[in-house]
Protein backbone atom coordinates (compact mmCIF):
# COMPACT_ATOMS: atom_id res chain seq x y z
CA UNK A 1 0.00 0.00 0.00
CA UNK A 2 0.77 3.61 -0.88
CA UNK A 3 -0.32 6.55 0.97
CA UNK A 4 0.87 9.66 1.07
CA UNK A 5 -0.58 13.29 3.07
CA UNK A 6 0.08 16.24 4.06
CA UNK A 7 -0.60 19.39 6.73
CA UNK A 8 -3.14 21.98 5.97
CA UNK A 9 -1.04 24.32 4.32
CA UNK A 10 1.19 21.96 2.51
CA UNK A 11 4.65 23.03 3.58
CA UNK A 12 5.30 19.44 4.94
CA UNK A 13 4.31 16.21 2.63
CA UNK A 14 4.87 12.38 3.42
CA UNK A 15 4.36 9.12 2.38
CA UNK A 16 3.84 6.31 3.67
CA UNK A 17 4.83 2.65 1.46
CA UNK A 18 3.64 -0.43 3.83
CA UNK A 19 0.77 -2.24 5.28
CA UNK A 20 -0.60 -0.77 8.63
CA UNK A 21 -0.16 -2.94 11.52
CA UNK A 22 -3.46 -1.17 13.60
CA UNK A 23 -6.33 1.31 12.63
CA UNK A 24 -7.82 2.69 15.55
CA UNK A 25 -9.76 5.39 17.10
CA UNK A 26 -8.05 6.10 20.68
CA UNK A 27 -10.57 8.27 23.14
CA UNK A 28 -7.83 9.32 25.73
CA UNK A 29 -7.65 12.37 27.90
CA UNK A 30 -4.46 13.18 25.54
CA UNK A 31 -5.63 12.48 21.77
CA UNK A 32 -8.73 14.29 23.01
CA UNK A 33 -6.45 17.48 24.35
CA UNK A 34 -4.61 17.61 20.85
CA UNK A 35 -7.78 16.90 18.46
CA UNK A 36 -10.00 19.73 20.33
CA UNK A 37 -11.93 17.35 21.48
CA UNK A 38 -12.75 14.18 19.16
CA UNK A 39 -11.04 10.75 19.77
CA UNK A 40 -8.26 10.48 17.12
CA UNK A 41 -8.32 8.74 14.16
CA UNK A 42 -5.09 6.67 13.70
CA UNK A 43 -3.04 4.06 11.30
CA UNK A 44 0.07 2.56 12.83
CA UNK A 45 3.22 1.80 10.31
CA UNK A 46 6.75 0.42 10.83
CA UNK A 47 8.53 3.95 11.24
CA UNK A 48 11.13 3.04 7.86
CA UNK A 49 7.49 2.97 5.76
CA UNK A 50 7.14 6.78 6.57
CA UNK A 51 9.09 9.31 4.36
CA UNK A 52 8.82 13.35 4.59
CA UNK A 53 8.55 14.27 0.51
CA UNK A 54 8.52 17.98 1.61
CA UNK A 55 9.45 19.66 4.29
CA UNK A 56 10.15 19.27 7.81
CA UNK A 57 8.60 18.26 10.85
CA UNK A 58 8.47 19.64 14.40
CA UNK A 59 8.39 17.87 17.34
CA UNK A 60 6.72 18.05 21.07
CA UNK A 61 7.46 16.32 23.75
CA UNK A 62 5.88 16.39 27.38
CA UNK A 63 8.73 16.69 29.51
CA UNK A 64 6.56 16.07 32.60
CA UNK A 65 5.63 12.77 31.57
CA UNK A 66 7.92 9.84 32.25
CA UNK A 67 7.49 7.57 28.87
CA UNK A 68 5.60 10.95 26.61
CA UNK A 69 4.81 10.65 23.16
CA UNK A 70 6.53 12.27 20.53
CA UNK A 71 4.16 14.48 18.03
CA UNK A 72 5.49 15.96 15.00
CA UNK A 73 3.59 18.97 13.30
CA UNK A 74 4.02 21.64 11.19
CA UNK A 75 5.23 24.52 12.47
CA UNK A 76 3.63 27.01 10.39
CA UNK A 77 0.15 25.69 10.38
CA UNK A 78 0.15 23.57 13.73
CA UNK A 79 -1.11 20.16 12.01
CA UNK A 80 -0.33 17.10 14.22
CA UNK A 81 0.91 14.36 11.48
CA UNK A 82 2.12 12.04 13.37
CA UNK A 83 3.41 10.47 16.96
CA UNK A 84 5.59 8.35 18.26
CA UNK A 85 5.11 6.40 21.46
CA UNK A 86 7.44 4.25 23.81
CA UNK A 87 4.51 1.73 23.92
CA UNK A 88 5.50 0.87 20.07
CA UNK A 89 9.18 1.43 19.45
CA UNK A 90 10.03 1.43 15.78
CA UNK A 91 6.71 2.15 14.92
CA UNK A 92 4.62 5.45 13.64
CA UNK A 93 1.52 6.82 14.56
CA UNK A 94 -0.27 8.96 11.42
CA UNK A 95 -3.09 11.02 12.33
CA UNK A 96 -5.70 9.92 9.59
CA UNK A 97 -7.07 13.72 8.47
CA UNK A 98 -3.61 14.16 7.28
CA UNK A 99 -4.14 11.58 4.53
CA UNK A 100 -4.81 12.67 1.00
CA UNK A 101 -7.43 9.83 0.79
CA UNK A 102 -8.59 9.22 4.77
CA UNK A 103 -11.28 6.91 2.96
CA UNK A 104 -8.86 4.43 3.30
CA UNK A 105 -9.31 4.48 7.02
CA UNK A 106 -11.66 1.35 9.27
CA UNK A 107 -10.55 1.40 12.65
CA UNK A 108 -10.31 -2.07 13.76
CA UNK A 109 -10.70 -1.25 17.22
CA UNK A 110 -11.48 1.60 19.85
CA UNK A 111 -8.59 2.35 22.98
CA UNK A 112 -8.83 4.42 26.30
CA UNK A 113 -13.03 4.18 25.85
CA UNK A 114 -12.73 5.05 29.86
CA UNK A 115 -11.68 8.47 28.64
CA UNK A 116 -14.65 8.51 26.22
CA UNK A 117 -16.96 11.63 26.29
CA UNK A 118 -21.05 11.29 25.65
CA UNK A 119 -20.96 12.54 22.45
CA UNK A 120 -18.24 9.93 21.21
CA UNK A 121 -19.56 7.34 18.71
CA UNK A 122 -17.73 3.80 18.75
CA UNK A 123 -19.21 1.74 15.89
CA UNK A 124 -20.96 -1.43 17.52
CA UNK A 125 -18.89 -3.62 14.88
CA UNK A 126 -15.12 -3.41 16.58
CA UNK A 127 -13.64 -4.17 19.86
CA UNK A 128 -13.44 -1.43 22.23
CA UNK A 129 -10.83 -2.02 26.00
CA UNK A 130 -10.92 0.81 28.86
CA UNK A 131 -7.26 0.99 28.02
CA UNK A 132 -4.85 -0.65 25.53
CA UNK A 133 -5.46 -4.29 24.59
CA UNK A 134 -3.15 -7.02 26.05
Amino acid sequence: MKLTGRCYCGDVHYEIEGEAQASLHCHCRECQYVSGGNPAALMIFPLEAFRLTRGEMKQFRRSDLKRPVTRHFCEHCGTGLASETPNRPGSIVVKVGTLDDPSVFTPAVAIFTCDKQAFHHIPQDIPAFDKRPG
